[in-house]
């Protein structure tokens, strides 16, 4: 899933990419993609691209006064493409392609999604406060105003919850997901069931400077690659994330994972559980 740091980068590549240009034409692919009908998606046609932005993991497009919001969820994607076909894609829930946008000089984008859980959704609106998802954001954890007080009053609230759950949960903090909180709780040597409100003031600096390295660190590799290339750099430089039974790169024992319903962690267990493996959950027996 594209978190924080891809969707940034996203952002920036696709300001470059559709700035000064006019929306010719979107097509849609999966009518299941679209939330929205008022504004109608026609709407956006013949609309100047003004900039492109970012709100946690929600990519905008603005063009004349109106957004057009994409989250791509778990399996989506974006393609750019220097000059699309010229007969319109037909809709089929088969294939990939959600939707198409077309540039004024046929140029364009490919709003893809993989695999048969749909759920790559797209919003058109007069303001990004109207999609539910933005308006119900917390703070961006890259902004001067998230500071070490602001995370503090976070975790002090969340109580027992934890940690793991605390860092990717969007209303609580925006933008982080399932890779970079399990990168963020390596960086920190914190267990990903540490309770939330349980931190000391020396675990807490830790934890912050964890959160600002490892997301801005990303970002800034991100910076300047275009879309093909984001996923490669993602992939290549996380320490626990997707490498179960791998060296941890930090001390050498391996990563382990504990797995849910829809989903999975990995940790070190030398680096963050003082050497003990956590309890699988679905499996209900410590991993060996």
């Amino acid at each position: 899933m594209p978190e924080l740091p891809e969707v940034e980068a996203l952002a920036l590549d696709l300001r470059g990419r559709l700035d000064g240009h006019a929306i010719a034409k979107i097509h849609v692919a999966q009518f299941s993609a679209l939330k929205t009908f008022d504004p109608p998606l026609s709407a956006l046609e013949g609309t100047l691209v003004d900039d492109v932005t970012r709100h946690g993991k929600f990519l905008d497009i603005e063009a004349s006064g109106l957004h057009l919001v994409l989250h791509l969820a778990r399996a989506g994607w974006m393609r750019w493409r220097d000059e699309v076909p010229t007969i319109p894609p037909k809709p089929s829930t088969k294939s990939t392609l959600a939707l198409r946008i077309v540039l004024d000089d046929q140029s364009g984008l490919d709003v893809t999604e993989a695999g048969t859980r749909k759920s790559l959704a797209a919003y058109v609106v007069r303001d990004p406060q109207d999609v539910p998802g933005i308006a119900s954001l917390g703070p961006d954890p890259l902004t001067d105003d998230f500071t070490i007080d602001r995370l503090r009053a976070i975790l002090e609230r969340e109580g027992g919850k934890q940690l793991k759950g605390v860092l990717r949960h969007q209303g609580t903090i925006a933008g982080i997901g399932n890779a970079y909180s399990d990168e963020i709780l390596h960086a920190a040597k914190m267990s990903p069931f540490k309770p939330a409100g349980h931190l000391t003031d020396e675990e807490l600096e830790v934890l912050y400077a964890a959160l600002r390295t490892t997301l801005g660190d990303a970002v800034d590799r991100s910076r300047g690659l275009a879309a093909s290339e984001l996923k490669g750099e993602k992939k290549s430089n996380l320490a626990v994330h997707g490498r179960t039974g791998k060296p941890c790169p930090v001390c050498g024992d391996t990563v382990r994972e504990v797995s849910f319903a829809d989903s999975s962690l990995q940790y070190c267990p030398t680096c963050q559980t003082g050497g003990k493996p956590l309890a699988d959950r679905r499996m209900s027996k410590l991993l060996k």
